[in-house]
């Protein structure tokens, strides 16, 4: 459980940060900017609800902005080989399973794609665009550490899928792909 009684505690002033282990790590550790990246996410999902205050999805990103506090959570504390099934909090299936079932839910009234979407549109949409370039991020940052240092393969899988998740909801939020503005290659040439 998190209990914070004190917000500076002076320990950060070497260059360093506390893992959820209680070891330490440099501040540009790779796997500090992940779950930094995916703290940025969450906050441009929080933007998105601010900006949007009639969101029509608004519960599913709540339920995903509580997701990615999880996601930072298995982050911060590294993965040992031997590791005691159920002693950290990591991401599972389940949470995969319900992005996916919102993608498909969201998908199905959507037209297909003949060329890629410029990001835009409507307010909603171009916020969804951006937490989804933010997502990627993110995702690219896992897998560097994931070169480096074992990580929960779910949290990769999690944030591949809920950048689909943003994609279709940046459509949907385009009156269902009617305002989508579409790229035309070589257009300005």
């Amino acid at each position: 459980m998190v209990y914070l009684s004190k917000i500076y505690t002076r320990t950060g002033d070497d260059g360093t940060t506390g893992l959820g282990d209680g070891t330490r790590r440099p501040k540009d550790h790779i796997r500090v900017e992940s779950y930094g990246n995916v703290d940025e996410l969450n906050s441009i999902i929080g933007l998105l609800l601010a900006h949007v205050p009639d969101f029509p999805e608004r519960s599913l990103l709540v339920a995903v902005s509580n997701d990615l506090f999880d996601v930072g959570a298995d982050l911060c504390i590294p993965s040992p080989e031997d590791e005691e099934e159920g002693k950290y909090l990591r991401i599972i299936p389940s949470q995969i399973d319900k992005i996916e079932q919102a993608i498909d839910r969201l998908n199905e009234p959507l037209p297909p794609l003949k060329s890629f979407v410029l990001p835009g549109g409507s307010t909603a949409s171009a916020w969804c665009h951006l937490a989804r370039t933010v997502c990627r991020r993110a995702e690219r940052s896992i897998v560097t550490l994931g070169k480096q240092e074992p990580v929960n393969p779910l949290v990769q899988v999690y944030l591949n899928r809920l950048s689909d998740l943003l994609f279709v909801l940046s459509r949907a939020m385009n009156d269902n792909g009617k305002g989508d503005v579409l790229w035309t290659p070589g257009a300005n040439r």
